[in-house]
């Protein structure tokens, strides 16, 4: 066992990297305010700013396993790193994940969204073979799990950009590259067990198919995974003066288990290169909620029971592909398609009664219907202009569709009753009988890219967007828009292993079309439904970047710091809908102009320098501001939390196989509401740690147990309701609730043959 005594860390010299992550720590424990963020960030660099100091003593002491552990590819950029197959044998890795795991200072995202999440875009920073995947539920960082490591002949982080790559705009990219054998066949199995706090045993597993037969590659995954939940939740009802007005228990549970098969399949042969991809995924399942109130009248306790059945179903299907092929000159030519269909239908049904009762009394019927479908196609042509310039341009259309209905009734509708909601009448006035909108967009984009000279590159974007949305139903409606999006990413190399990364970029955010009409409100049991908002426009604005990034020397880790600002033209909330005192309501809708602002730090060190061999310490803070004119309450508020702070640890004793790490997580929050017309609501996160240890037996059979939110944290919530609205009325009562999250232990057993 390894120890480092408390005293130890009070003798550290001040430059160095533990006393530097020490002090940060210590000054975000401070309160927030100006001076003290100011102080937060100049810490942030000191690390940076004494980073060559602090290699020498990392290079000193840290032997890396392995000799091919990490390479310098002569025929690259300096700033590529690549990890041979081999550095990774001593991990006896399972998987391409498994790999992964074992680089520090490297965040997967493989998402293939583009700015704002827009269409296919040029986004993501995951490649398999060079190539993207063109997929957005079905990603290629999905496929992370379902590659053997055997397969993989090597790993690339790609830290500078590139007109050769097939993804744009990260700060690093990830390129895994396959063995090119003749043929090859693996088949992985994953059993999987979760024993849930209330003492609910689940079981799933996966069953994952990998072959390569000449240029032909496949792989085929079977996937059964549980989903149980179960919230308890305990509530007080206060007066603003403080006097206690009733108590609830409330126990929710969801009964879910998700099945899922894809399929991924790759073709290549000399200048053509070929793809198809393909999701099915099923989840629907059944939700109860059981609420016990005590409500305290007179001075006497009246107790009564609230019961909810609620009814899920969800699926969802995609299918997507791509051809490039490549000329003799070295330009590329690619197209790429996606299409998608997703269905969330729900029936939710609440009864009332007095504890002695029988049978309960049906007050609620909610019938909540959705259907969304995309389809996206992208071409687009890859180019040299000059030896040190590039040139990508392209064109993509998409049409993304809507199809919703929401039935809301109570014993207070206005319709008839009737069997077809539930047995009662329908409250029309806030129902959704039917609505469908339909968005066809067509964007042009062009890329270019300028290796400056050995130490900076700069890449450079335009994209013009047009768009027509049509809406039929209660409402017929027809909008067009129109936006340029361009964008500037400039890198500044002062050392191989010493960036500057500075970023301006011109967003344009996804519409949710669902707040086109009237939604239902899961998040409120007193308010059923929000209003539809037929005006909503994409949030617009102006986001400003800059990040340094040191790398220490024998791959011995990675220290970051970065600071970001974003001008927000129309952000997207809550707005007044209706003022009608029987049924205030409110809408998503343009706000209006806001800014937020934030640090980040980073850190993912190698702990040899603490004779911890094969071991890894990752820890990142954002602390964050923001502000906007809020129209409920006619006063400048937070839009989001004030930040988090997250710590990680992972060994791997590589002479038993035996790998064990944590995970922890702490939100800052206070100073933020989410004021709605009658609610104003502060949600509070607490803290987060996760465990794991994993024991590799018999050569290849990996077991591993996690111990999920292992502190049993909760999730308060501190909402005060107002008699009349937050517009003008005056609080009411205040819900003071706290809700518990799952806690869980899950056994996995994992091999590959």
């Amino acid at each position: 066992m390894y120890r480092v005594k408390i005293s130890q860390l009070f003798t550290l010299k001040s430059d160095t990297v533990p006393f530097v992550l020490l002090r940060t720590w210590l000054v975000t424990k401070m309160k927030f305010s100006l001076p003290n963020i100011v102080s937060i960030i100049c810490f942030s660099f000191t690390p940076l700013i004494l980073a060559q100091q602090t290699a020498e003593s990392f290079s000193a002491k840290d032997n890396l396993s392995g000799e091919a552990a990490r390479v310098v590819n002569p025929g690259a950029s300096d700033s590529t790193v690549i990890y041979e197959a081999e550095f990774f044998d001593q991990y006896n890795p399972i998987t391409a994940s498994d790999m992964l795991d074992r680089i520090p200072g490297i965040d997967v995202s493989g998402r293939n969204r583009g700015g704002g999440g827009r269409g296919l875009g040029t986004g993501g920073n995951l490649l398999i073979d060079g190539q993207r995947v063109a997929g957005k539920d079905n990603s290629a960082r999905d496929q992370l799990d379902r590659i053997t490591a055997a397969e993989v002949e090597r790993i690339e982080i790609i830290r500078d950009t590139s007109g050769e790559l097939n993804v744009r705009g990260s700060g690093e990219v990830i390129n895994i590259i396959l063995i090119e054998v003749p043929s090859r066949s693996s088949t992985q199995v994953e059993l999987l067990q979760r024993l849930n706090h209330d003492n609910t045993y689940e079981i799933g597993g996966s069953v994952g198919w990998s072959t390569q037969i000449g240029n032909f590659q496949g792989l085929l995954n079977l996937e059964a995974q549980p989903n149980y939940e179960n919230r308890d939740n305990r509530e007080a009802r206060i007066t603003p003066e403080g006097e206690l007005l009733g108590t609830l228990l409330e126990e929710n549970i969801r009964d879910q288990d998700k099945q899922n098969i894809s399929a991924n399949m790759s073709y290549g042969n000399g200048a053509h290169r070929m793809q198809l991809n393909a999701l099915f995924s099923v989840g629907d399942f059944p939700r109860s909620v059981r609420r016990d109130f005590v409500d305290f009248i007179d001075n006497v306790a009246v107790d009564s029971i609230q019961q909810e059945r609620i009814d899920n179903e969800e699926n969802n299907w995609e299918l997507g592909g791509d051809y490039e092929y490549s000329f003799a000159n070295g330009s590329r030519l690619a197209v790429l398609f996606v299409t998608n269909d997703e269905i969330r239908n729900s029936v939710r049904e609440r009864f009332l009664a007095d504890p002695a009762s029988d049978p309960l009394t049906k007050n609620l019927y909610i019938d909540s219907q959705r259907e969304t479908k995309e389809f996206i196609v992208q071409t687009n042509y890859n180019f040299s202009v000059t030896k040190s310039q590039s040139l990508r341009v392209g064109f993509e259309r998409a049409v993304n569709e809507l199809r919703s209905a929401l039935f809301i009734a109570s014993p207070f509708g206005t319709e008839p009753a009737s069997e077809e909601f539930g047995g009662l009448p329908l409250i029309s006035s806030i129902s959704n009988p039917g609505t469908q909108v339909e968005e066809e967009r067509y964007e042009g984009f062009a890329f270019h890219n300028w290796t400056i000279n050995d130490k900076s590159a700069l890449e450079t974007s335009i994209v013009y967007e047009t768009s027509e949305i049509f809406q039929t139903g209660e409402v017929s409606k027809k909008r067009d828009f129109q936006f340029w999006r361009p964008s500037i990413d400039y890198r500044y190399n002062f050392a191989d292993n010493f960036r500057f990364r500075g970023t301006v970029n011109r967003n344009v955010s996804q519409l949710s079309f669902s707040a086109f009409a009237a939604t239902a409100n899961d998040d409120d049991r007193d308010i059923n439904g929000f209003a539809g908002n037929p005006e909503l426009e994409p949030e617009t604005s102006w986001s400003f970047n800059g990040e340094l990034e040191y790398r220490l020397p024998n791959d011995a880790g990675v220290l970051a710091t970065s600071l970001f600002y974003s001008d927000i033209d129309n952000k997207i909330g809550k707005i007044i809908a209706t003022v009608d005192p029987d049924q205030p309501q409110s809408a998503t809708g343009n706000v209006g102009p806001s800014t937020q602002m934030g640090w980040f730090a980073r850190a993912s060190i190698r702990l040899n320098e603490f004779n911890l061999p094969n071991a890894i310490f990752s820890g990142r803070v954002g602390l964050f501001d923001s502000e906007i004119l809020n129209p409920f309450v006619n006063e400048k508020v937070r839009t989001g939390g004030r930040g988090f702070g997250n710590l990680g640890f992972r060994q791997d004793i590589t002479s038993m196989n035996l790998s064990y790490g944590i995970d922890y997580e702490h939100s800052f929050w206070g100073g933020y509401y989410d004021i709605d017309i009658v609610t104003r609501t502060r949600d509070d996160r607490r803290r987060s740690l996760d465990l794991f240890v994993q024991k590799i037996w018999f050569g290849d059979w990996v077991f591993r147990l996690e111990s999920d939110n292992t502190l049993g944290a909760s999730r308060c919530r501190y909402r005060e309701r107002y008699e009349g609205t937050t517009i003008e009325g005056n609080v009411e009562l205040i819900q003071d609730s706290c809700s518990s999250r799952y806690r869980r232990l899950i056994l996995s057993i994992q091999t590959t043959f």
